[in-house]
Formats: C-alpha cells, sequence, structure tokens
C-alpha cells in the first residue's frame, strides 16, 4: 500500500507543479466563469467550483506533503554520508534533524561563534560566505 501511495503521490506532486496543471486549472475556471450567466449565478453552481478547489486542495496538501518528506529524508540521508565520509567532518552532526529548533538554533549560534574565533578570513557567518558568494556571482 505504502509503496503505491508512494508511487501516486509522487507523480502527481510531479504533475501539479507543470505548467500544463496550472492550464488546466485556468481553463476549468474559465470555463466554469462562463457558465455562470447558464446557471444564472445560482448557490449551486457557485457551491461546484467551491467544492471542487476544496476537495482538490485538501488532497493536494496530504500528497506534496510526503513528497516533501521524502524529499527532505533523503537529502538528510546524502548529507549524513557526506558527513560519515569526510576525515575532518564531526559525526556528532548525523542525525541533528531530530533535535528541537532551539537545539539546533544554539548548534548554529555556536557554529558562528566557533567561525568567528577562526583567523581572518573566516570571520563570522559572512567571513564563511562572502568569497564563495562573489565568486558564484562574478560567474553570472
Amino acid at each position: 500500500m505504502e509503496r503505491i501511495f508512494t508511487k501516486l503521490a509522487g507523480r502527481i506532486a510531479a504533475f501539479a507543479g507543470k505548467p500544463l496543471a496550472f492550464v488546466l486549472a485556468g481553463a476549468f475556471i474559465v470555463i466554469w466563469g462562463v457558465t455562470g450567466p447558464l446557471f444564472h449565478y445560482s448557490d449551486t453552481w457557485q457551491l461546484v467550483v467551491n467544492t471542487a478547489t476544496t476537495i482538490v486542495t485538501f488532497l493536494m496538501v496530504f500528497l506534496i506533503q510526503n513528497s516533501q518528506n521524502r524529499d527532505a529524508g533523503a537529502m538528510q540521508a546524502k548529507l549524513d554520508e557526506l558527513i560519515r565520509a569526510v576525515d575532518q567532518a564531526r559525526g556528532q552532526f548525523i542525525g541533528i534533524e531530530h533535535l528541537t529548533a532551539k537545539q539546533i538554533e544554539e548548534i548554529r549560534a555556536a557554529l558562528e561563534k566557533e567561525c568567528s574565533e577562526q583567523p581572518d578570513q573566516y570571520q563570522g557567518k559572512a567571513g564563511t560566505t562572502g568569497d564563495t558568494v562573489e565568486q558564484l556571482l562574478a560567474r553570472y
């Protein structure tokens, strides 16, 4: 069941992010709007679009969340493997995504403080990114 849901959720989420999905949704709204005079803008006519959009939105929340959870889990596994494979990396960072937001913020603050205590080229948070960002921007 989980494999089927994962496959279905992945396909629907991928389709929902394509221009064709937007065009189809836009076409649905245009068709609904054009049919307004035919149905004299009745309560039923309004209920159709309200119900359809509510159902689609409700289901898409779960499908997109499932895709994001899988993507985030895969990313964490890849990062954990990099930490494990690099000799100078600290293995204690593996699994920190399970900590509270406060604990993670404390770790970030400690890392930034540690960077500020490094030689001039690594001063503070800005010192860790400045050259890299400048090089990246120079490419474009």
